[in-house]
């Protein structure tokens, strides 16, 4: 490529999108073909002194500013990309740099869309250790529920240790009067349903001094007996939980607290709805999860829950991703068995029908997701309630949607006949999603440059200078 030819295809692209021209308007506007065009903006053709001149006539731009080479730049905005210490032991002259500027303006632009994104995080945690006394050149202050959120995502939420150990009682029974039976006869605990009133407006109590257990007498069958085998979980299965808890690292006591009480849910879980039956039942109602609810006398939250536990090694089943969140969208729970990569902060996408299931209340609603990385997810959500049980009592309704990897939905009742059905095209969040004519998007991708937009209206929320 000669130094001395006009190469400018980044910056000719980039004038064409702004004026909201297609290659082959430009090319009717100059006289030229469309392929000639595209050559040009790729960099394979230079641009002549008489196109240049028709250039800044046609469209009455500027010539000198034009003519800029628009690699200058870019490669500006690298080298000093390059400066970084984390790249000081890395050989890249500045001429290296110009040439992939000039030569290759996708990568340059990819490295410093990265570079945007760390040091967007950097500053972020800078600002959080200065606004936090005592914490400047300290670790960051880590969110409790993030990390117990993060050990149980480490392990697929899958505990075969809790498994086993709930399995072996469930052999004396699961029942609402096996559990009963078995607080009374084991541990020497009368258990009563009561008004919540009495416990204060709590949904069970264990009153140690009076050897008694008080359950709201307003839950139903399901929450009933959820109740009485967390009771039993945590007289039961502490030696066990905490040696799952031994195995992992947490930065402070609420992080674990968490942790324990996430773990005594998947014991109490894996009491109602043990493993093996469990796993065989799924496959055998093609994960129906009305159905498994009434086979087992657990709610259809429960179950969603236990469909995300499933990968014990030799008896996994299968991989599924769980979300619940409120109204007003904020995540109430998540549990991850499917490697479903959801924003760890932020919203998730409006695209998502986990938004929308609300309008149809109890509901099944099922949805194709693809990323934009190609990754095809098949979806299920539905609204569920809370509380409730008499006239007055306060009820909350929150959306769980239960989502499994596309190879996986033939397995699901769900999927039947939808196997033709347009994925959604989805992203994990605005802000780290790429897709540039989203018309649901809230808030511009990290490190994408805005287009002036000063020759049309596209109608969407953000436009792009590289679109």
């Amino acid at each position: 490529m000669s130094r001395n030819a006009i190469y400018m295809g980044p910056r000719l692209k980039r004038l064409r999108r702004d004026l909201g021209l297609t290659q082959a308007n430009m090319a009717a506007d100059l006289e030229i073909s469309p392929s000639y065009v595209a050559l040009m903006e790729r960099n394979q053709r230079p641009v002549t002194a008489d196109l240049l001149l028709k250039l800044a006539k046609t469209y009455r731009i500027d010539i000198a500013a034009l003519a800029e080479d628009g690699g200058e730049e870019l490669a500006a905005r690298l080298q000093s990309v390059m400066a970084e210490p984390i790249f000081s032991d890395i050989d890249l002259p500045a001429l290296d740099i110009a040439d992939i500027a000039t030569s290759y303006p996708g990568m340059a632009e990819a490295m410093l869309r990265l570079h945007t994104a760390y040091g967007e995080e950097r500053l972020a945690l800078a600002e959080r250790r200065d606004s936090e006394p005592g914490l400047a050149g300290a670790p960051a202050v880590v969110d409790p529920v993030a990390e117990a959120r993060a050990f149980i995502a480490a392990r697929r939420n899958c505990f075969p240790a809790l498994d086993d150990s709930a399995q072996a009682l469930a052999e004396h029974g699961n029942g609402l009067d096996a559990l009963v039976v078995r607080l009374e006869d084991h541990h020497g605990l009368r258990v009563r349903f009561v008004d919540p009133a009495v416990m204060l407006g709590s949904q069970r109590w264990h009153d140690s001094h009076r050897d008694q257990v008080f359950v709201s007498r307003l839950l139903d069958h399901a929450a009933r007996k959820f109740q009485l085998a967390m009771q039993i979980a945590l007289l039961e299965a502490r030696s066990a939980i905490e040696g799952e808890l031994a195995k992992g690292r947490f930065a402070g006591d609420n992080s674990r607290r968490l942790a324990r009480r996430a773990l005594a849910s998947y014991w109490a879980a894996a009491l109602l709805m043990p493993y093996r039956a469990f796993v065989r039942a799924a496959r055998d109602h093609r994960h129906d999860v009305e159905m498994l609810s009434r086979e087992f006398g657990t709610s259809f939250e429960q179950v969603c829950h236990r469909l995300t536990t499933l990968q014990k090694p030799g008896e996994e089943g299968v991989p599924f991703f769980f979300l619940k969140i409120d109204r007003a969208g904020n995540v109430t729970k998540r549990l991850d068995g499917a490697g479903f990569p959801f924003a760890r902060h932020g919203g998730s996408c409006p695209l998502w029908n986990v938004h929308t299931a609300s309008e149809t209340p109890g509901r099944i609603v099922t949805q194709w997701l693809e990323l934009p990385d190609g990754e095809k997810f098949f979806s299920i959500a539905r609204t569920v309630t809370s509380g409730g049980g008499a006239y007055n009592a306060p009820v909350a309704r929150r959306t769980l949607a239960l989502a499994c990897a596309a190879e996986h939905a033939p397995l699901l009742v769900y999927a039947d006949g939808r196997e033709d059905e347009p994925p959604t095209p989805i992203g994990v969040a605005c802000h780290l999603c790429h897709r540039p004519h989203c018309i649901a998007r809230a808030a511009p991708p990290i490190g994408r440059e805005m287009r002036p937009d000063d020759y049309r209206d596209t109608g969407l929320p953000f436009a792009f200078a590289s679109d």
